[in-house]
């Protein structure tokens, strides 16, 4: 199955003042996810103790913190998270800051 990284597909699973996530969860065991930050948003940040997961920024500047480390971020950047190590993305800019993320299927919900 071929998708776009502009357009990965799946449906909306929120929307609100901070973000748009989109997820694709055609496939077993990955989901496949958009997230559309907007301007001078974060997500709330998480981890997951046994998933690792990866994101492709696709569009726009950021900073991701990975554990206790911050770094900017900005379109063809790839960031790999281990298993169990806290993340989170800012936004601290006017412009959307659009990533696709990589990750073993689980319940969303908690985050």
């Amino acid at each position: 199955m071929k998708v776009n990284i502009k357009d990965v597909g799946g449906k909306i699973t929120k929307d609100n003042a901070t973000y748009i996530l989109q997820d694709n969860n055609l496939l077993k065991n990955l989901t496949l996810s958009s997230t559309f930050l907007k301007p001078h948003q974060s997500t709330r940040g998480h981890s997951h103790a046994d998933l690792e997961e990866v994101y492709f920024f696709t569009k726009g500047i950021g900073i991701m913190t990975l554990g206790e480390e911050s770094f900017p971020v900005e379109q063809n950047d790839i960031v790999l998270i281990p298993s169990g190590q806290f993340h989170r993305v800012i936004n601290d800019t006017d412009e959307m800051l659009e990533f696709v993320c990589v990750f073993q299927k689980y319940d969303r919900s908690s985050d």
